[in-house]
């Protein structure tokens, strides 16, 4: 007879080790799924200085610390991808690549993924001077001109990162004012290596073997210029990976999943926690609460039998 986990949790991020750590308190069996490394995208944020307790910590510290504190309950986690689910019938149905996994409720914290340009020449300079991880590829760059794309707070904190390594950081955004937190703005203006390309998007990337330069229009001008950089970081954001959900759950017109307060979707035993549902705010902090609310009410559930709206 297959194993069948009271949760399964999809997604190995904080909101995800969150919930994982309150259903193991809570008593229940537990089994985390995350295709990369524990942590999701934090793992690849240069500094975090939000996030209570700590005053600034690296995306990996604050990740590993996370997932000790999983192993410290025996958690177990799974490495493999999910590639379909069923999440229609009592026993839930999560299909891997390398394996099946049952469960009586489901937790969605996959998060989202990075967005692309989608200009001319991007794909195929990926890996070949266009990164979307400072931390990732920055030090490929030492001593060398970059560029950064974006005006949140992902692309302030990676020009910041990239101004210590990289000769020269161009910050592309298409508007005057950025989205990002202003003293981090403030940062970068300290910085003689950094300036600032502002009302300006990329329009093409160009090169040989690797990338050498990007195509910039000035959307008040329309005027092109080029810049000579070995390196672009694309920080645009994130948007939400739920194909694999379609035709079972909710999704709004962007593709987030909807859920309550208690983090219910349309579909009984299924929760959604994190950047991966309809949220105001997609934060460390915002996916840990997610996270604690789910493991409770799938506890209730559990307990009960009772999907109570």
């Amino acid at each position: 007879m297959e194993k069948i986990y009271d949760i399964a949790i999809l997604g190995g991020g904080p909101g995800g080790i969150t919930a994982g750590i309150y259903a193991k308190r809570a008593g229940l069996d537990v089994v985390i799924v995350e295709k990369n490394m524990p942590g999701g995208a934090v793992v690849t944020t240069p500094e975090i200085s939000n996030y209570t307790g700590f005053v600034s910590i690296s995306g990996m510290d604050l990740a590993t610390k996370m997932f000790e504190h999983a192993q410290s309950f025996d958690i177990p986690f799974v490495f493999d991808e999910v590639k379909s689910v069923d999440l229609l019938g009592e026993t839930k149905k999560v299909e891997c690549f390398g394996q099946t996994i049952l469960a009586k409720t489901v937790i969605i914290a996959i998060g989202a993924s990075v967005r692309r340009l989608d200009v001319l020449g991007e794909k195929k300079y990926i890996g070949k001077g266009i990164s979307y991880c400072a931390t990732c590829d920055g030090n490929f760059f030492k001593g060398r001109k970059v560029a950064v794309v974006g005006g949140g707070n992902t692309a302030l904190e990676d020009a910041l990162y990239l101004s210590n390594l990289a000769s020269k950081v161009y910050l592309i955004h298409r508007r005057e004012e950025f989205r990002g937190q202003e003293y981090l703005v403030n940062k970068l203006k300290e910085r003689d290596n950094v300036s600032f390309v502002l009302n300006s998007v990329v329009e093409a990337v160009k090169g040989k073997e690797k990338l050498s330069s990007v195509v910039i229009e000035n959307l008040e001008s329309k005027k092109q210029t080029s810049l000579s950089v070995d390196g672009l970081f694309v920080c645009i954001g994130r948007g939400p990976d739920t194909d694999i959900f379609e035709g079972q759950l909710q999704l709004t017109e962007a593709g987030y999943i909807s859920t309550d307060i208690n983090m219910k979707t349309n579909l009984t035993g299924v929760f959604a926690i994190g950047d991966i549902r309809d949220t105001p705010l997609r934060q460390i902090a915002t996916a840990c609460s997610d996270g604690a609310i789910a493991s409770i009410k799938a506890f209730e559930y559990i307990k009960t039998g009772k999907w109570q709206v």
